[in-house]
């Protein structure tokens, strides 16, 4: 180092884009008259996406300092796109077991039904959810934009496209299959009022456990498409001997329209909903409070949620 007692003024950084230049260009130090390099305030370049790193001066030193760009926005197209496809995938998945069991006069068995429904939750929340939020459910969204975890305003668009994408997989395997027999359409096999207990308890049991792993930053969120679909599984193992375990008002809709079988549809259009209302505002008052409780207090614009937390 040179023997100049001040710290000179950064060098211009390189322009990003430069041809062999580094994206994010730091300070470059200078020349002294000797050759020795000037001390300079910086001596090292910023490191980003989260490296902390303590840069030093003559005296002391800085404290750790992050530097981290925010993701790029979504567009409403983009997530809308996720959600048609990640619909798709679901209701196909867990339709087609349900006409292949039918057909092959219980291959598949109910352990091999709940599995893959299970499955197909977990992969694309694994793949979509950083996208749309992997929502896959109308009583999901409502749900989250009942409790301020979503806008209210973009709900009629990921509805609908949950409910394009059910009757699109429906009638795909309608083509496939025909002739589908029950075509894989949840119908009770008990008592109404039992149907209605069971679709509410185990939408209860799932959106208890998506709105933890969803919208609370202490629960381990990279494990949500695990726990949802682990999820998913339990409750068809409980509830799909008697009541065909939906959870997912599309999950019963689009199959339904494309079998034209209707029994008791108002059942799986409406006890979902209420069991999800419950279990995300049940988790919602036992959950310790955080900063983003306090935003909400604060009339703060609301963050979406959902499978993909900063």
């Amino acid at each position: 180092m040179g023997s100049e007692d001040g710290a000179s003024a950064p060098s211009t950084p390189v322009t990003p884009g430069t041809p062999g230049a580094p994206l994010f260009g730091g300070f470059r130090p200078e020349r002294g008259r000797n050759g020795g390099l000037k001390p300079s305030f910086l001596r090292s370049s910023c490191k980003c996406f989260g490296v902390h790193e303590s840069w030093a001066l003559e005296e002391g030193s800085l404290p750790p300092v992050s530097c981290a760009l925010p993701p790029p926005p979504i567009s409403l197209a983009r997530k809308v796109g996720a959600e048609l496809i990640g619909t798709i995938i679901l209701i196909f998945a867990g339709t087609a077991t349900a006409i292949v069991n039918e057909k092959t006069g219980g291959s598949e068995t109910l352990l091999g039904l709940a599995g893959s429904t299970g499955l197909a939750v977990m992969i694309v929340i694994l793949s979509t959810g950083h996208i749309s939020g992997a929502h896959l459910n109308p009583a999901v969204t409502i749900a989250f934009a009942a409790l301020k975890h979503f806008p209210w305003k973009h709900v009629p668009v990921y509805i609908g496209a949950q409910i394009v994408a059910s009757i699109c997989a429906s009638f795909m395997l309608n083509a496939i299959f025909h002739p589908t027999m029950g075509g894989g359409v949840t119908v009770p096999s008990v008592g109404y009022a039992q149907t209605f207990a069971l679709e509410f308890i185990i939408t209860f049991n799932l959106m208890f456990v998506v709105t933890a792993v969803a919208t609370d930053t202490r629960a381990v969120g990279e494990l949500a498409g695990i726990a949802v679909g682990a999820t998913v599984m339990l409750n068809i193992l409980i509830a799909g001997p008697s009541t065909g375990a939906s959870m997912n008002p599309v999950r019963t809709l689009g199959p339904a329209i494309a079998a034209n079988n209707y029994k008791a549809i108002w059942i799986y259009l409406t006890a979902p909903i209420l069991g999800a209302l419950t279990g995300a505002g049940v988790y919602s008052a036992v959950k310790l409070p955080d900063e983003e409780d306090k935003a909400h207090d604060n009339n703060k614009p609301v963050t979406e949620h959902s499978f993909r937390r900063s």
